[in-house]
C-alpha cells in the first residue's frame, strides 16, 4: 500500500459514533446545507418500506437531518411504489424524469437522473433491498459532508456477510452468517469487490486501495461534485464514480466511515458475471478511453440438450454530467 494510502486511511476513515446526531445537527444548521437521501428501487416492495420508515422517524421527524427522501422507481412491477409512499417517501418514476431521453436499464440511470428531482446540498445514495437497516447509514456518510467543509465524497464501510437461513448454519453462528472484518466479504459476500473490483484499484489506481467497500452503493456526495461526473449507467457506476471522484476532487476530498454490518439480498453468479463484466468495462474506459471490440460475455446454462450459451450485451452507456443538461441547469436557476 502506498505511504499516501496508509497515512489517509489514519486521517479519512471513521466510525459512525465519532460524529454523534447533536454534532451533525449544529453543523447543518450552522451552515444552512440541506441533505437529500435517494433509495434507486427495482421490485423492492419486501424491504424498501422499512428503510424509509427508519429514515424518517429517526433523521426527518426526532432530528431533522434528511431534508429530503426520494425514492427513484425503475420499472418495478411489484408494489414497490406503493409501499415506500406509503411509508412516508416521494416517489419518482424513472420514465418520467427527463421523458425527452429514452430511459436504459441499470442502477446508475437512476441514480443520475434522481439528480434532477432532488434539491439537497449533499445527496446520500442508499440501495433499497437493505434488511436490518439502520439510520446509521445515512447520517455516519453525511457526517463528514456536514462537518468538515474539505470533504467531498464518502462512502459506507461494513462487514458484509452471507446471509443464510438458520437451518443452514453451524453450531455458534449468529444470524449474520461469517463475518470479516478485511474487506467485509464474511462467507460469500463482496465476491466481485474481491475478484474484479479491489485487483483493479490496486493495480491501475493504487490511492484507492484504502476503500473498505469501493462497491457499496451507500455513499454521499456534494452535489456541487456529482453534478460534473459522468454515470455509468448500469453495474459500473460506483466504480466509476469513485474514480471520477478522486480525478476531480483529490484523495484528501474522499473518506469513508464504518456503519457496522449491512445485510441485503445476494446476486446469483450469473448475475455477479454480469457485474464483474460491467466494472471491467467502466475501468478500461477510464483507462483508456478506447472501445472494446465486443462489448458481451457469454455465459451458459444447462438446457436439455446441453449446455446453452446466453449473451448478454454488457451496460457500457455513461450519462455526461448532469450540469450539461438544459432541463437541470434552468432547474437550479428557478
Amino acid at each position: 500500500m502506498l505511504e499516501e494510502v496508509e497515512h489517509w486511511l489514519t486521517r479519512r476513515s471513521w466510525s459512525v459514533a465519532d460524529r454523534p446526531l447533536d454534532r451533525l445537527m449544529v453543523a447543518k444548521a450552522a451552515r444552512g446545507t440541506t441533505v437529500s437521501v435517494v433509495l434507486p428501487a427495482l421490485n423492492e416492495e419486501e424491504t424498501v418500506g422499512e428503510i424509509v420508515s427508519v429514515i424518517r422517524r429517526e433523521l426527518m421527524e426526532r432530528v431533522r437531518l434528511v431534508d429530503e427522501l426520494v425514492v427513484v422507481d425503475s420499472g418495478s412491477t411489484d408494489r414497490t411504489a406503493a409501499v415506500a409512499a406509503a411509508a412516508g417517501a416521494r416517489v419518482e418514476h424513472r420514465d418520467a424524469i427527463l421523458p425527452r431521453l429514452p430511459a436504459l436499464p441499470g442502477k446508475g440511470e437512476v441514480l443520475w437522473r434522481s439528480l434532477l428531482v432532488t434539491n439537497g446540498d449533499i445527496v446520500c445514495f442508499v440501495d433499497a433491498d437493505l434488511r436490518r437497516f439502520s439510520a446509521d447509514f445515512v447520517s455516519g456518510i453525511v457526517g463528514p459532508l456536514l462537518t468538515d467543509q474539505d470533504m467531498q465524497f464518502v462512502k459506507a464501510m461494513y462487514d458484509r456477510p452471507l446471509h443464510r437461513p438458520a437451518t443452514e448454519r453451524g453450531p455458534g453462528q449468529s444470524g449474520h452468517g461469517g463475518q470479516s472484518g478485511q474487506g467485509g466479504h464474511g462467507g460469500q459476500g463482496g465476491r466481485v469487490t474481491e475478484l474484479v473490483a479491489r485487483p483493479l484499484l490496486n493495480l491501475h489506481w493504487p490511492r484507492l486501495a484504502g476503500f473498505v467497500q469501493p462497491l457499496g452503493g451507500e455513499y454521499a456526495a456534494r452535489r456541487s461534485l456529482l453534478e460534473r461526473l459522468p454515470f455509468p449507467v448500469g453495474y459500473g457506476v460506483e466504480l466509476g464514480l469513485l474514480v471520477d471522484a478522486l480525478h476531480l476532487a483529490g484523495l484528501d476530498a474522499l473518506g469513508q466511515v464504518d456503519v457496522g454490518v449491512r445485510i441485503h439480498r445476494h446476486q446469483d453468479e450469473r448475475a455477479l458475471g454480469r457485474m464483474a463484466a460491467a466494472i471491467y468495462r467502466t475501468a478500461q474506459l477510464r483507462l483508456s478511453r478506447a472501445h472494446l471490440v465486443r462489448p458481451e460475455l457469454t455465459q451458459f446454462e444447462r438446457g436439455e440438450n446441453g449446455f446453452v450459451p446466453r449473451t448478454h450485451a454488457v451496460d457500457t452507456e455513461e450519462r455526461p454530467p448532469v450540469r450539461e443538461i438544459a432541463e437541470y441547469t434552468a432547474g437550479r436557476a428557478a
